[in-house]
Formats: structure tokens, C-alpha cells, sequence
């Protein structure tokens, strides 16, 4: 049966996959996506999407969507996947609830408290209106990524 989508990779296209391989450059989802562009790339020895499947550990219909994602969208699409239009989740501080947070974080603690815990900073930052809910995992997770 004739493919329906025909992957053809310009040299520099193809140069890129191949750094990735080589290099492991990106997530692993990346780099298999670059070792099936390179298998199934019709300018050089293309194999079948079974072949592709076996050698890469993954199912003909992933080899499929990595074929049809180069046909219709890009290079680029096809290698690093489709960015999310919205994601699965808002966020629960923008900037603005961040820097409060941080602020609050480092005035000194509450009376009776040496330090300031995930606990008693949850409670102040739902006192202080600054979200209406937050988990202590999310709080630990910002004051993380700030410090």
C-alpha cells in the first residue's frame, strides 16, 4: 500500500535530526521523533513503519502521526510536538502573586513562629487575599523556583 504521507528531509533538515540523535539534544519523545524522521525519510534508505516501530520501540501508528504531523505541519512540529494553545490548568499565582508570596516569605515570621512554614504561609497568603486557594505543594514549588 502507498503511504499517504511521504517524508522527504531537506539537508538541513536532516542535519538537525541527526544532531539530536546524536547528541540526545531535547526530551527522549524528541529524539525518538528525529530517529523515525531519519528511518522514514524518502531521499535516503526509508524503512516501513514496522521496521521503524521495532527498532525504536514504539507503534506503527506513533511512526503514522510523526509522518502525518511533517506532511501537514512542519519540520519543527513534527520534531518537538504542537505547543499547547491553553494549558490543562491556569496558574495559580502570575507575577504579581509570586512576588507577594516571596515578599510575604521573607518578612519575619508570624509571633510564636521562629521560620515560616508551608502551613502558616498557606494560611497568610489565603488571609491576605492573595489567591483565593493554594496547596502547600504550590507554595513550596514557587518559593523553589525563586530561591
Amino acid at each position: 500500500m502507498d503511504k499517504k504521507y511521504i517524508v522527504k528531509l531537506s539537508e538541513s533538515q536532516r542535519e538537525v535530526a541527526k544532531r539530536v540523535v546524536e547528541k540526545l539534544e531535547g526530551s527522549p519523545r524528541k529524539v525518538k521523533r528525529a530517529q523515525i524522521l531519519l528511518k522514514a525519510d524518502q531521499s535516503q534508505d526509508a524503512w516501513t513503519d514496522s521496521e521503524i516501530a521495532d527498532a525504536f520501540s514504539c507503534t506503527v501508528n506513533t511512526v503514522e502521526n510523526v509522518r502525518r504531523r511533517f506532511v501537514e505541519s512542519d519540520f519543527e512540529t513534527a520534531l518537538c510536538g504542537r505547543q499547547r494553545a491553553n494549558p490543562p490548568r491556569q496558574r495559580t499565582f502570575d507575577g504579581d502573586g509570586e512576588a507577594s508570596v516571596i515578599a510575604l516569605r521573607l518578612t519575619e515570621p508570624p509571633q510564636g513562629y521562629a521560620n515560616w512554614t508551608l502551613e502558616l504561609l498557606q494560611e497568610n497568603v489565603i488571609a491576605l487575599s492573595i489567591v483565593e486557594r493554594v496547596s502547600r505543594e504550590t507554595l513550596r514549588r514557587t518559593l523553589k523556583k525563586m530561591g
